[in-house]
């Protein structure tokens, strides 16, 4: 389960982003928790959402051309600290109640134009810190589980401070945490970055051609439009949740903080289970399993009333958003060529968090006309269907995907033919 840990630069990596993903979420939970407090509305809800991701939609594109161009380890040092003195900006603000909802939209926009160079670099330089691919899902996963630990513990402790205090004291310990990440980052021994120091087309010839493989290749294809229909139709349940744990709930910070944490557990519990996974050859059949499990949880939550019972329908769906999630960014981060690697994870990351925002604004104005239960229902519906969409191409998706695994070493020609034949026999059992 841990075998990525034995490269130096991977548990340097792994220390620091784990204490400061837990600054983010405890970030991402305040942020949630202050627009409540401020208007008491689920359009700002949205509003607010749209803000810090709409610049990834915007700009990951073009910035996976430059990831791929530039050293992606300064690149990542510097959207770090960055996104440090932003925070240090927003609990200065907070603090001192100069705050209002304009200006945290504001603040919400400036943080999603870090995170649209942040997050394609952060993906993509995971790999060069991994020598051998076949450790490649086991890092993938470790790092989810760090993602969701931090998940689970971030909305906890930010429960806690907001009702001991104020939001600004959330927003000064995120900003504290990130020192951790960038003197892990500075401490480590890392190669130039494949497209470091090489002249290259024109950045309108690179968008081209990453569009032209990830659009003509089927995989890649089904994989980013699955994910972009969870993404746009079922994550935006998260913003909506303060309205669900003070209107529906009849809660306050701490079922808040209790939600979020149930699906955070959730999502832990999935990334352990896949990282515990001795191959990630299945992966590609899990991505549909996953997301079909994340739009039943979805269901089941929103036609809940009782605490108890909607904790549950939480974890379950963290553990379909997860390891969907995973699967998917492993499958991608295996197939795809280095020099590529940048685009392809910008078009990934366009799907599955530059397409939130939008949802954030359907959900805000579709909940002020048919409620927020309905509105978390209808998408956990949508989100079921485009499971069954890609169930059906499965067979296709895996005999495109089988040959590159075979030239990786990942999994050999015996191995298949094995597995096909033990396919045919159970069709036979079953006649």
């Amino acid at each position: 389960m841990l075998r990525a840990f034995k490269y130096r630069n991977y548990r340097l990596f792994f220390g620091g982003q784990v204490i400061s993903l837990i600054g983010t979420w405890i970030t991402t939970t305040a942020t949630s928790w202050l627009v409540y407090r401020l208007t008491g509305n689920a359009w700002y809800l949205g509003v607010v959402g749209f803000a810090s991701q709409f610049p990834a939609f915007l700009l990951s594109s073009a910035a996976g051309i430059y990831v791929d161009r530039w050293n992606r380890h300064r690149l990542l040092v510097t959207t770090q600290s960055l996104s440090m003195l932003i925070s240090f900006l927003l609990a200065g603000l907070t603090l001192s109640n100069l705050i209002t909802i304009h200006v945290l939209i504001a603040i919400s926009v400036l943080q999603g134009l870090v995170n649209a160079f942040d997050m394609p670099c952060r993906q993509a330089f995971v790999v060069s810190v991994i020598e051998d691919k076949a450790d490649l899902g086991n890092a993938i996963a470790l790092n989810s589980s760090m993602f969701n630990g931090a998940r689970l513990v971030g909305p906890s402790v930010a429960a806690a401070v907001i009702a001991a205090t104020n939001e600004g004291w959330c927003f000064l310990i995120d900003g504290i945490s990130f020192f951790a990440v960038i003197v892990a980052l500075l401490n480590m021994r890392v190669d130039a970055s494949p497209g470091a120091g090489r002249r290259h087309p024109s950045a309108w010839q690179q968008f081209r051609e990453g569009w032209a493989y990830v659009f003509g290749f089927g995989p890649i294809r089904s994989i980013i439009a699955l994910l972009a229909i969870v993404s746009l139709l079922g994550v935006p349940y998260t913003v909506l949740m303060p309205i669900f744990a003070g209107d529906v709930l009849h809660g306050g910070p701490q079922t808040f903080g209790l939600l979020m944490t149930a699906s955070g557990l959730g999502a832990l519990l999935g990334a352990l289970w896949l990282a515990g996974r001795p191959s990630m050859v299945s992966f590609g059949r899990l991505i549909p399993i996953a997301a079909g499990l994340f739009g039943i949880g979805l269901m089941a939550f929103a036609a809940s009333r009782y605490l108890w019972l909607s904790l549950i329908c939480m974890v379950v769906v963290g553990f379909g958003i997860m390891v969907q999630a995973a699967c998917s960014n492993t499958v991608l981060q295996t197939i795809v060529p280095d020099e590529k690697r940048g685009r392809v994870m910008s078009f990934f990351l366009m799907a599955y968090l530059g397409t939130a925002p939008f949802g954030s604004l359907i959900a805000g104005a579709l909940s002020g006309r048919i409620g927020v239960p309905w509105t978390i229902a209808v998408g956990g519906g949508c989100c079921s269907v485009g499971a069954l969409w890609f169930a059906g191409g499965l067979k296709s998706f895996q005999r495109t995907i089988r040959p590159i695994y075979i030239d990786l070493g990942l999994v050999t020609e015996t191995q298949v033919a094995e597995a096909e034949m033990a396919a045919l026999a159970l069709i036979e059992d079953d006649e």
